[in-house]
């Protein structure tokens, strides 16, 4: 199952961790494991590669992880533009959790 950790203060969402496998096919063949991620990869690029923010992001291969945390003090613009990134990545795996009940589950966490 992959589990997904949204981390939230307050209504701020400040960053995710995924981890696991959907279990859904064979490695290389799971379209939701595929879909899930794209849209991690996706994220983390637009945070650290366009923006440059540096959000602070760790990949364990031991248990198939990735975590990212973004920065405090980003400015309105970052934050705002990463609030909506982080949020539509909270959508969309809500909706594959729909999808697949038994392959997803999405969390949040306040921290």
């Amino acid at each position: 199952m992959i589990e997904v950790t949204f981390f939230t203060q307050g209504s701020r969402l400040t960053g995710f961790e995924v981890k696991g496998h959907s279990g859904l096919a064979c490695q290389g063949e799971d379209i939701l494991c595929a879909a899930v991620t794209s849209a991690v990869r996706l994220t983390e690029c637009a945070v650290n590669d366009i923006l440059g923010l540096e959000a602070a992001v760790k990949v364990r291969e031991k248990d198939a992880s990735i975590t990212l945390k973004l920065p405090g003090g980003l400015g309105e613009t970052n934050e705002n533009t990463c609030q909506t990134l982080l949020t539509a990545m909270m959508v969309y795996f809500t909706d594959l959790r729909e999808e697949y009940p038994d392959n997803i589950i999405v969390y949040d966490m306040e921290v």
